[in-house]
């Protein structure tokens, strides 16, 4: 609380604000003072408040000036009431339109915490928000774009855009260090090697300033995989070979392509999901689990993960015992 005042003091200070704040206090109190010496029937108090009320231009009527000393000042008051009111309006005005501009412009830093981090900016990446905002889950969670584009892509309230290419400099800006996942995309401005090489040497990057983030990277070559993991990559999406086999399974087999982008999308049909193991199926087999999902909830069990980004099962035997700590891999309509 009191790092968040004394930004706001720093903010304000720098814009001006509180310099015109305490003339406007000066004049209050002056002005609240000689009103209550030139009229006998005004205390200092309702002085102050006819000088608010006269500086503003409010003129309320229930204190009013009888000597000819109040009236002139009342006059001088009033006059400088317009003209600092007009200042004050504008400086407001002013930050507001500045802090707009630098919001679209990428030039803020981001203070949040517990945010998504994607970087590059182009069909994937506005796809992957899109998704994002579409589920449940991520629907209020902040977002933090780096790319180096002239503006903010998209008008999102929860997406803060942070201008530059994706480096030590620019992740600090996004927060890296109290991000919960990070999306690193490739650049296409720049061709396949160049590109998965950048990726990795993000992936390294990343990894150094906050191992706890879970990364969720993309590759143009297979090849490149091993470079990835041992850069301790969490999750790695090899686009080319995802799309080679979705073509090759709906060849051989019609409408699976079908199938897998509804499971993909959180926009229509079911999904996928992961969620933690419920306590009540704690040391319970996949059969039971996958009975009682089904007949209770209308939910498809197909996996199981163990533990957070752990070792992914699909299709477990029936007889796998379930442990405290493994995530279970469903298809639902609902994530709740």
């Amino acid at each position: 609380m009191k790092i968040k005042l004394l930004r706001l003091y720093e903010f304000l200070y720098r814009e001006n604000v509180l310099k015109l704040l305490a003339v406007i206090g000066i004049i209050v109190l002056v002005s609240g003072y000689l009103i209550s010496s030139f009229e006998p029937s005004i205390s200092f108090a309702g002085g102050v408040w006819w000088s608010v009320v006269t500086l503003t231009t409010v003129g309320y009527g229930d204190i009013s000036p009888t000597t000819l000393e109040g009236r002139v000042l009342a006059v001088i008051i009033m006059f400088f009431g317009i003209g600092l009111l007009g200042v004050l309006s504008a400086s407001l005005a002013s930050m507001l339109i500045n802090m707009r501009i630098r919001e679209n412009k990428g030039m803020q830093t981001s203070k949040v915490s517990g945010h998504i981090i994607i970087c590059e900016w182009n069909h994937r990446a506005k796809t992957v928000l899109q998704e994002l905002r579409t589920d449940s889950a991520t629907l209020q969670q902040p977002i933090v774009l780096i790319a180096d584009i002239e503006e903010k892509p998209v008008d999102d309230p929860k997406l803060i855009f942070i201008r530059g290419v994706v480096n030590e400099e620019s992740l600090g800006k996004a927060n890296l260090a109290e991000a919960d996942t990070i999306i690193i995309l490739g650049d296409d401005s720049i061709e396949p090697t160049a590109r998965d090489a950048k990726v990795v040497l993000t992936t390294l990057t990343v990894e150094s300033i906050n191992p706890e983030v879970y990364s969720v990277v993309e590759l143009a070559d297979k090849a490149n995989k091993p470079h990835c993991q041992r850069a301790n990559a969490d999750e790695i999406i090899i686009g080319s070979e995802l799309n080679s086999h979705l073509i090759a399974s709906a060849a051989s087999d019609h409408g699976i392509s079908q199938i897998v982008s509804e499971l993909l999308s959180s926009r229509y049909g079911n999904e996928l999901f992961s969620m933690q193991l419920p306590r009540e199926f704690i040391n319970k087999t996949f059969l039971d689990v996958f009975i009682t999902m089904k007949k209770e909830h209308n939910t498809t069990v197909f996996g199981v993960q163990k533990g957070k980004g752990g070792e992914v099962v699909s299709n477990p035997a029936g007889d796998c015992v379930l442990a405290e700590g493994d995530y279970l891999l469903v298809i639902s309509k609902d994530r709740k």
